[in-house]
């Protein structure tokens, strides 16, 4: 029988940001690696308490509902992020979490810096251009590189659209985060 983590049931904070899952173990001593949902992971270093819940695809989880994971240390490895926790001990524990679906509290995020965003705080603000036209609503983010590209959806005539447009400054004239607005220098025909 493989040794499973020490996992305490917790609630959800209703803050909570779903932000990574676990993907696999490295090592022989319980680290793990994570699979971080934004280039710059800074979230996870900076909460010492990630809330687990079991992946909703794949193989099943040992553990039901929403567990605390206290960490120890976490860190970037490579191209990835490793992390380390209270109860993971061995190769076997760390590999019983795979899947596992990582969240953190919003407010236990880092503040950014000017004119700088999570992409969690951009899903679902208004787009409108200079004119004021609607263009949509963030949908998503991509990472295509070297910029990031709002994924937008609409509808036209009755069918639900999509419309990208890089997030950069040539073509974002103001985020309005208490607005819940973005104004851009695009058309709807672009």
């Amino acid at each position: 029988m493989p040794n499973l983590p020490v996992l305490e049931p917790a609630e959800l904070p209703p803050d909570s940001v779903e932000i990574g899952r676990i993907a696999d173990a490295w090592g022989v001593k319980g680290w793990f690696k994570v699979m971080a949902y934004s280039a710059d992971p800074e979230a996870l270093f900076s909460s010492k308490r990630w809330y687990l819940q079991p992946s909703e695809k794949g193989a099943k989880s040992f553990f039901e509902g929403t567990v605390a994971l206290a960490i120890r240390q976490a860190r970037p490895h490579s191209d990835t992020v490793v992390a380390w926790a209270q109860g993971v001990d061995d190769r076997d524990a760390a590999e019983a979490l795979r899947g596992a679906r990582i969240f953190v509290p919003r407010s236990s995020f880092p503040t950014a810096a000017e004119d700088e965003y999570y992409w969690v705080d951009l899903i679902g603000l208004a787009v409108v251009n200079r004119e004021g036209i609607p263009l949509g609503h963030v949908r998503e983010l991509l990472s295509t590189g070297p910029q990031t590209t709002l994924v937008l959806a609409y509808q036209h005539e009755g069918k639900e659209q999509e419309r990208m447009i890089p997030f950069v400054s040539a073509f974002i004239d103001k985020v309005e985060l208490s607005e819940r607005r973005i104004t851009v220098d695009w058309q709807p025909d672009y």
